[in-house]
């Protein structure tokens, strides 16, 4: 079986010759006969090359929150950019979109970016140069952007790169990455309040930050416990840590107020990318004033060439006028509750051990297993090579969620009753197919 037309073939061919892989992020190789060349998306669908059309739930992993192509964002960018792009210069739209995010967020400062990637790497600079430290914490599984620094334990990581669960080193998880880089980040088990008291009592006042995401994004979408986020929310105010959410993934889909307001937690610092912009790029980091205000153009770097350029900020002020102003999430959590109880219904039907992960917005499926997992070694424990099997014939019938199972769903506001009723049902005949 091969999810490549004639057409997207012979695209995908031209595109090895040019570029490595024939793709530029490495998360989209899914192999030489499987990985598509998207010819257009409108909606909650796009389509291939030889224009087969796919019900989306990868949605470029995660940004577009309103649907493909929305007419609103892009007629917002088409009329911004008509007077330029990018001027070194502060816009009105930049303020304008600060606000929003402010009051939506109720972070106190806003910094525009670009990339996710950008906003993590920037926020542990900024909480280096607040707390005078270099070491930070992290969580085994948890993913916070291409960054050196940030690549160590990652859902990228099998049993033995993450070590001991008593080590708080792992392996980096790419060739190019100095070792040395691990001296300075800790991994810990998610969910493990115990674990972390014990860190911070013995390296307490080296530690700059602690890094974390809310809902494990590259794991399926693990929940965190309530009292892991409160009680770490009180050990960074004892050890003088800051506490930055990476909210690449949950910010403006959980929750208009991603995490912060979804778990009822305030971090010192957080992060925002995806759904910001719903597909263009942009991002931002925010958080509490005196923090914040360490970026002092003396001081502390933060900069960048397109940060805030029009495109980008065009998109996200429209993208928040219209979450601001329309029930977009409580839509999207109506229907992504009916596809997690469809989707549970059936694997239990088929006697699959099984469970149902992460929010209706953005949901995770582990096989093999009926316990919540609560860690990355939980997950990892999962019968991934099932989802495998009945992943890629979903995608291979027109619904497509990511191949691999650590990936979530993503669902758009333009996804409708129907396409849940197609997707679950197309669920079901590849769980058969599979089984």
């Amino acid at each position: 079986m091969t999810l490549q037309g004639p057409k997207t073939h012979e695209l995908f061919e031209k595109a090895l010759q040019h570029i490595p892989y024939g793709v530029n992020s490495n998360f989209r190789y899914w192999g030489d006969d499987d990985t598509l060349i998207i010819k257009r998306g409108e909606g909650a669908y796009i389509w291939d090359m030889d224009d087969k059309k796919y019900i989306d739930y990868r949605l470029a992993f995660g940004p577009i929150i309103l649907g493909h192509a929305d007419p609103r964002v892009t007629k917002r960018v088409q009329e911004a950019i008509e007077g330029g792009n990018l001027f070194a210069w502060t816009t009105p739209l930049e303020i304008s979109v600060a606000e929003r995010i402010k009051r939506l967020t109720g972070v106190e400062k806003v910094r525009l970016t670009n990339t996710g990637t950008e906003a993590t790497f920037h926020a542990l600079r900024i909480a280096r140069a607040y707390t005078g430290r270099e070491k930070f914490i992290k969580f085994e599984g948890q993913y916070h952007g291409m960054i050196d620094y940030f690549m160590f334990g990652t859902a990228s990581s099998n049993e033995e790169q993450l070590g001991s669960r008593d080590d708080l080193r792992s392996a980096p998880m790419s060739l190019g990455i100095p070792k040395a880089i691990g001296d300075y980040v800790l991994n810990l088990p998610y969910n493990d309040l115990e674990r972390l008291e014990e860190t911070l009592a013995k390296y307490g006042e080296e530690i700059a930050a602690i890094f974390l995401e809310p809902i494990m994004g590259n794991a399926a979408g693990i929940m965190p416990k309530p009292e892991f986020l409160k009680g770490m929310r009180a050990l960074c105010d004892q050890y003088g840590v800051v506490l930055v959410f990476d909210e690449v993934k949950t910010g403006f889909r959980i929750a208009n107020g991603g995490a912060q307001e979804y778990f009822g937690i305030k971090a010192d610092l957080a992060t925002y990318a995806k759904s910001l912009g719903n597909g263009f790029p942009v991002a931002a980091i925010g958080g509490k004033e005196e923090v914040m205000m360490t970026i002092n153009p003396g001081t502390t770097a933060h900069g960048g060439t397109y940060s805030g350029n029009v495109a980008g900020v065009a998109a996200a002020d429209a993208t928040l006028e219209i979450l601001e102003n329309e029930p977009i999430i409580a839509g999207i959590n109506a229907r992504g509750t009916t596809l997690m109880e469809g989707l549970d219904e059936i694997l239990t039907e088929q006697d699959i051990p099984h469970v149902i992960t992460g929010v209706p917005s953005m949901l995770g499926i582990l096989l093999g297993t009926d316990q919540e997992p609560r860690e990355f070694r939980d997950y990892i424990k999962g019968d991934a090579e099932l989802y495998d099997k009945i992943s890629m014939r979903l995608v291979a019938n027109g619904v497509q969620p990511d191949a691999d199972g650590r990936e979530p769903w993503f669902l758009c506001a333009a996804l409708s009753e129907a396409d849940i009723a197609e997707t679950l049902n197309k669920f079901n005949d590849a769980v058969k197919a599979a089984k």
